[in-house]
């Protein structure tokens, strides 16, 4: 489409690419890295990752939870994705069920299905909060674990601190009736990209059988660089066992352990994160652009996402309209949440401010406006 029309003339909200630069805090590590190396730092190393890198991971989760987290609690990861997958693999017999919170990542699916695990949707609430009925009636002796996604992608929602002491309290309640173990796996790429003072509950505080998903990608905009990690709960179930069958499926999968550069970078920029008040104004602007044109949307906490709702039921054909005017989203039956659509602006603010004037054309069209 860009070849066809021209660059500036397509406006691409499709995928949440980051396109901030890293900090300078991480060209200055890296150019230590380099002139002055670790001894062996290019070799094999245990699989969890390195142990001083583990350590310095671990005293992070430690200052946020308030829990005695150490570094045998973590496993150094490549990215979030690979976290949720090891930890999958790790817990899943075939045919255990995995509930999904709708909207959700469109890949969690797949990945729970990759590893014999069925995926359960449920449906969260008309604000995206959580459905703490719902989720109690999706539960069933075949339940193994929850993936929550806060800030979530795609809404950009962040959960409350007495939603996930309620959800905590519902898998340990559940867990004991059913007399099995029930996990919550928290993806957190989002959880530094926080805007109005909201603040980030720890899920560690709040649910026993607790295990994070975390990834660099977004906070210090290294997606393609694929470092993050996992962190078990120490009040975890089971949990000697379940951190070698991690340690286990990450070599297994085929990831063996996570990049050595990257993880040195890791544990010396624990705390660094880039500035999000660029984030902050890109949603700000597209918010009160899109609502003003009669657009339905609740207005983020996190990440940088929007999922409004599309003015026709249909949203893959409200996605295919807006193709026409060069606005390329991706509709929210992929998220598990049809008759919405979702806007990633993880793109440059002229490209938001050069796009209102389609977004108007589209609102026109739909009747949103005369």
């Amino acid at each position: 489409m860009k070849a066809e029309h021209g660059e500036e003339k397509v406006f691409d909200f499709s995928l949440g690419n980051p396109p901030e630069e890293p900090p300078e805090a991480f060209h200055r590590e890296l150019r230590r890295i380099v002139e002055d190396p670790i001894q062996g730092m290019h070799r094999y190393m245990p699989n969890a990752g390195f142990t001083w890198v583990r350590e310095t991971v671990a005293r992070t989760v430690a200052e946020e939870s308030g829990l005695p987290v150490e570094g045998r609690h973590v496993i150094m990861t490549a990215g979030a994705g690979a976290a949720i997958n090891v930890a999958l693999k790790a817990l899943l017999d075939p045919g255990e069920e995995v509930i999904l919170l709708a909207p959700y990542f469109v890949e969690y699916g797949f990945y729970v299905e990759n590893h014999g695990g069925r995926p359960v949707a449920v449906s969260t609430g008309e604000g995206f909060e959580l459905d703490l009925n719902a989720i109690e009636d999706a539960v069933t002796d075949r339940t193994k674990a929850v993936i929550l996604n806060s800030p979530n992608n795609p809404t950009g929602v962040v959960y409350p601190e007495e939603q996930i002491t309620a959800l905590g309290e519902l898998l340990r309640r559940c867990g004991a009736d059913l007399g099995r173990d029930l996990y919550l796996i928290s993806d957190e790429p989002y959880k530094r990209l926080i805007y109005d003072g909201v603040s980030y509950p720890q899920v560690f505080r709040h649910v026993d059988n607790a295990i994070i998903a975390m990834s660099h990608s977004k906070d210090l905009a290294l997606a393609g660089e694929r470092i993050g990690y996992l962190a078990v709960s120490p009040r975890c179930a089971d949990m000697e066992r379940l951190l070698d069958a991690m340690v286990f499926a990450n070599r297994t999968l085929g990831f063996v352990n996570a990049p050595a550069t990257m993880q040195v970078l890791a544990a010396r920029l624990q705390g660094v994160t880039i500035d999000i008040a660029s984030y902050q104004r890109r949603r700000d602007i597209l918010y009160e652009g899109l609502t003003s044109l009669g657009f339905e949307t609740n207005k983020p906490q996190g990440a940088f996402y929007l999922f409004p709702k599309s003015p026709i039921p249909d949203d893959v054909a409200f996605v295919q309209a807006a193709q026409k005017r060069l606005i390329l989203v991706v509709p929210g039956s992929g998220f598990g949440c049809p008759g919405h659509f979702r806007i990633a602006y993880s793109v440059p603010q002229e490209t938001i401010e050069r796009s209102m004037e389609a977004w108007a054309a589209l609102a026109r069209e739909f009747g949103l406006i005369s």
